[in-house]
């Protein structure tokens, strides 16, 4: 297959700073309607993709997000809302950016253009064959992502990778490869809109089945959320009353003895 690299291919519309602001609204609107459709046609290899995820958390494994600039922010985002909502703990998944933490709020030069930097970042976490790494890279040509896979291959350590550029040097060495074409952006080259959404679609649906497919959700209930905010622990306390048929009085006093919705089910007694 011949890479074209789609996500820096020119946009379908131009003269953008003469259009009205309705007009623009629309034309951004109409291009995010076909990402969702794109990501439907590779239901198969995400489903293969998690598949292996599980088998390796199983083993004790765990999970690593890598990229950088937007792609890296996203696995951050995705990785550090896996805890709060399921539980789990905060090594299970872990999202790791080219340029260190303060490259999640703030463009850190060159920090993507080092072969080396992803491999020596990841290793910081004493990987294992149990683990499982998938590469995010809208374009699939990151010298930083690109090096981290490599090398894990070379390690034997499981891969994966979410691009949107298909055929790309990322797809080829990865060991479950996720591309999604979404076509060029309404701004050319820029894969924060599109491609960025395609991503956050992806790792929703790998994190979300994961804990599903884990048994970190009752029903469709978060029951291991962590109760962290009068939010959650309302929500917690109406599930409770929902569950068990019991008062808002009787659902509060089991939170506060058992800490969490799943244990105050378990240990409930009429």
């Amino acid at each position: 297959m011949n890479f074209e690299k789609i996500t820096e291919s020119d946009s379908k519309y131009d003269n953008l700073e003469n259009k009205s602001l309705k007009n623009l609204l629309e034309i951004i609107n109409f291009e995010d309607q076909s990402v969702a459709l794109s990501v439907n046609k590779k239901i198969t290899e995400i489903e293969k993709l998690i598949e292996k995820i599980i088998n390796q958390l199983q083993l004790g494994g765990r999970l690593f997000y890598i990229g950088s600039g937007t792609s890296g922010r996203l696995g951050i985002v995705d990785a550090s809302e896996c805890p709060p909502t399921f539980g789990v703990s905060s090594d299970l998944i872990t999202g790791i950016i080219a340029g260190g933490d303060k490259a999640i709020r703030k463009s850190v030069e060159n920090a993507e253009d080092d072969t080396n930097q992803g491999w020596r970042d990841l290793v910081k976490y004493k990987l294992s064959t149990n683990d499982f790494v998938i590469g995010i890279a809208a374009s699939g040509t990151t010298p930083y992502v690109l090096g981290a896979i490599d090398n894990c291959n070379k390690n034997k350590i499981p891969t994966g990778c979410i691009t949107c550029n298909p055929g790309s040097p990322i797809s080829k060495i990865s060991n479950y490869p996720i591309e999604v074409g979404v076509g060029p952006e309404v701004i050319t080259g820029s894969s924060r809109m599109k491609a960025g959404t395609a991503q956050k679609l992806i790792l929703n649906m790998i994190s979300t089945t994961v804990m599903i497919k884990m048994g970190r959700i009752k029903g469709n209930k978060m029951v291991d959320m962590q109760l962290s905010n009068k939010k959650l622990v309302n929500r917690a306390t109406l599930m409770l009353m929902t569950q068990l048929n019991i008062t808002e009085k009787k659902a509060k006093l089991l939170l506060s003895e058992y800490k969490s919705v799943r244990n105050a089910i378990k240990n409930f007694k009429k």
